[in-house]
């Protein structure tokens, strides 16, 4: 017959001091304790007149245990509680000291371990200060899964922020991943739950179990998880953060003396499971390690100063391409470990290359073991589903408002420029962000406190996370991928702006793409969409990216984009690179553009390399390999690019025959970029010049070395005194067709 509550708390009662109080006991055996510290482990008193210590241990199925002090001595001690609680008063002992306990259950299964309970806190008043206050920006020095010796004893030390809930466990393997064995220790009005817990070593699974205030039980992989497993499994994985060694120390040196807006730029963006894969395996993704010196010559060979990776944190769905984040601390498995990654970065550093990584805060998904509902209320998102649920991806959007939601992005913001040295991080889906009304219609969003639709805490979480970051991490940068017209993007705080360095310049983007993708005939009625970037180009720190989202779902490869036969649509290309390339802002270009592909990104197959191999891509790729070496010799194509002095307009108005020339200048330099963006020869095309002299060609698209028809002027061009322009100069050259000119006066200094 079992026994009833009312009998185990007599015989409880009768234990005095031994037994301590009945109801906790009950609530600890129930799983609805929230200090089992209480409880259990040392506690200092008296019985029978003697000092000493009572000791409670609790290993819910034992029928029986002892201690074992640290001279070997053993004690029994006795059952207190049929559910596996056990006590012993250890008479002329002073507390603390150390001592392991052997359970045994009723199959003769024996478990000996340190006791979890014996230990003090690890995180400290100083920790709980700043989490409640929403400023400990080193939040994953405290939070998390941390190998650590305490007391001369290994082990990790759990915490984690669950503020409503009964009751929060470390489960795993070492615990037959039963909640009832590892209760955590509530610190309070601070949310925390932590827990030390002897024994355990990096690589070991773990995940959380919740007890929510409604009773229901949910298991939780750790927000601040180091490493994961591989989808579709989701513990944690223990990882002992800086044990990595790195080599970079020159690079992040002279990076924090580097001016970004005054040096060159031209980022190859990468989603590393699609960059290259490994065919003699089962087209298995390549890992960090294999993937990174692939990685470091390719970018090199072209020129590329950055390369930018599509999210690397932890996702559960390949098709979401890193941008749906389950594990915010946690590199994804797929490519092997987080030391994998920090030689990666280690590698492009030390070979010269800037690491930039597609950061997530605008959103996560809805995946019952991550973030939502954390436990078992809407903790990291809004309750309002106004406010918390993202109409276009299904997502949940983070609630900027509460102190430690906040705090946690921007400890992961900072947790990947410092653990993983990046140089910078560009934050996605700005815009989603700074709008109540993003996506909405009428009566689905909730307006701020003045009654707009600007979401006023987003927009004081981004400048706080930049005036962090450009603080704590000299030469590092930040992205905005931002596609409206919202002021100031890339100004800093203290001049009302939101703090970014840079901004994706989405209407180049989709002007550039659009105007290229008319057949050339009728390019003259859309002169306009080539011009209107000149007019906003100096409003913010532009980047021009030709990035992934072009190249996907259903929108066609860039060179599929392009009129005409296969030559024109190749000449188109290099044309468009070239004004890419010679428009005033930063470069970004997708992987596998240079390889001119004619179907669109697949992201679930390697970039078709074997195209390298064909003429006019092999053209091409000449082609980019020598703009990249000019990009970076020419001062003018970079070293003013925000400054409005840097760029000149000679010709902007020839609709009629598609022609457009202008200057790029740096101090005393320029370069003359003409663009003629149809397939028709111009002979004898007159170009007004600042200098007078002879101006060299630096570059013609049209090179037969790069698959062009070699159309030309012989290298070089003279001026006359001739008055065009607006200058007393000019000269008369052949304009190639479809082609980019870029000439250089021969007294040009570098």
């Amino acid at each position: 017959m079992p026994t009833s509550s009312k009998t185990v708390a007599a015989a409880i009662d009768s234990l005095g001091p031994l037994g301590g109080p009945a109801a906790e006991l009950e609530s600890l055996v129930r799983g609805d304790h929230s200090n089992p510290h209480a409880i259990l482990g040392g506690h200092p008193g008296e019985a029978e007149g003697r000092r000493g210590v009572t000791i409670r241990a609790f290993h819910p199925g034992a029928t029986s245990a002892e201690l074992i002090l640290s001279d070997g001595a053993r004690i029994p001690l006795r059952s207190i509680h049929p559910a596996g609680v056990f006590a012993a008063f250890v008479a002329g002992r002073t507390w603390p000291f150390s001592y392991r306990v052997r359970f045994r259950s009723a199959d003769g299964e024996s478990r000996e371990r340190e006791d979890p309970y014996r230990f003090l806190p690890t995180l400290g008043e100083l920790d709980l200060y700043l989490i409640g206050e929403g400023t400990h920006y080193r939040l994953w020095e405290s939070l998390g899964a941390h190998p650590r010796v305490v007391d001369g004893v290994s082990g990790v030390s759990f915490a984690v922020w669950a503020p409503n809930a009964v009751r929060v466990s470390v489960i795993g393997e070492f615990n037959h991943w039963d909640g009832l064995t590892l209760p955590m220790r509530s610190m309070g009005a601070s949310g925390i739950w932590e827990l030390f817990v002897p024994g355990l070593e990096p690589g070991t699974l773990y995940k959380y179990e919740v007890k929510t205030k409604a009773g229901d039980l949910r298991v939780k992989t750790d927000p601040l998880a180091f490493a994961m497993e591989l989808r579709p499994q989701t513990a944690g994985i223990i990882h002992e953060l800086g044990r990595y060694r790195w080599g970079d120390a020159k690079w992040i040196k002279a990076r924090a003396k580097r001016n970004l807006r005054e040096s060159p730029m031209a980022v190859y963006e990468v989603h590393l499971g699609s960059f290259m894969r490994n065919p003699g395996e089962g087209r298995r993704w390549l890992t960090y390690r294999e993937a990174a010196p692939k990685l470091v010559a390719h970018a090199k060979k072209y020129g590329f100063t950055h390369l930018e990776f599509m999210p690397l944190a932890e996702h559960p769905l390949d098709e979401s391409w890193g941008y749906q984040v389950t594990g915010y601390y946690a590199p994804t498995h797929r490519y092997g470990s987080p030391d994998d990654l920090k030689y990666l970065v280690d590698l492009c550093h030390r070979n010269g290359l800037g690491v930039l990584m597609d950061w997530v805060p605008a959103h996560f998904p809805k995946d019952d073991y991550s973030l939502r509902w954390f436990d078992g209320t809407p903790l990291y998102e809004h309750a309002d589903p106004r406010l918390a649920e993202h109409p276009d991806w299904g997502t949940l959007i983070f609630n900027y408002g509460r102190t430690e939601v906040k705090n946690f992005l921007l400890a992961n913001a900072l947790f990947w420029l410092d653990e993983y040295h990046l140089d910078g991080l560009r934050v996605d889906a700005v815009a989603s962000m700074l709008y109540l009304d993003y996506s909405r219609q009428e009566g689905e969003w909730v307006p701020n406190r003045f009654g707009g639709r600007e979401n006023l805490e987003a927009v004081d979480f981004l400048r706080q996370l930049n005036e962090q970051i450009y603080s704590r991490y000299p030469g590092a940068f930040t992205v905005a991928e931002e596609s409206t017209a919202w002021p100031a993007v890339s100004q800093p705080t203290y001049l009302c702006g939101l703090g970014f360095g840079f901004k994706w310049n989405m209407g180049w983007m989709h002007d550039s793409l659009l105007y290229f993708s008319k057949e050339p005939v009728h390019r003259k009625f859309h002169h306009n969409d080539l011009t209107f970037s000149m007019l906003y180009a100096y409003t913010e720190n532009f980047i021009l990216p030709l990035s992934h989202d072009e190249v996907v779902h259903g929108k066609g490869s860039l060179l599929g984009k392009m009129p005409g036969d296969e030559w024109q649509k190749f000449a188109n290309l290099r044309l468009l690179y070239a004004y890419l390339f010679t428009h005033p802002g930063k470069k970004l270009l997708f992987m596998g553009s240079e390889l001119a592909p004619d179907l669109e990104w697949n992201p679930e197959h390697s970039l078709p390399w074997h195209l390298a191999e064909e003429p006019m891509r092999q053209g091409l790729l000449r082609f980019l390999a020598d703009l990249g070496r000019l990009y970076h010799q020419q001062a003018p194509l970079w070293k003013w690019d925000h400054r409005p002095e840097g760029f000149r307009w000679i010709d902007c108005q020839d609709a009629d025959q598609s022609v457009v020339a202008y200057l790029r200048l740096a101090e005393d330099n320029h370069l003359v970029v003409i663009l003629n963006l149809t397939p028709v020869p111009r002979y004898g095309y007159r170009i007004g010049v600042p200098r007078a002299g002879t101006y060299r060609e630096l570059l013609n698209t049209d090179s037969y070395h790069y698959g062009g028809s070699n159309l030309g002027n012989a290298g070089q061009i003279q001026t006359e005194p001739v008055p065009w322009h607006l200058y007393p100069q000019s000269f008369s050259l052949t304009l190639p067709p479809l082609a980019a000119l870029i000439l250089e006066p021969e007294t040009a200094e570098k």
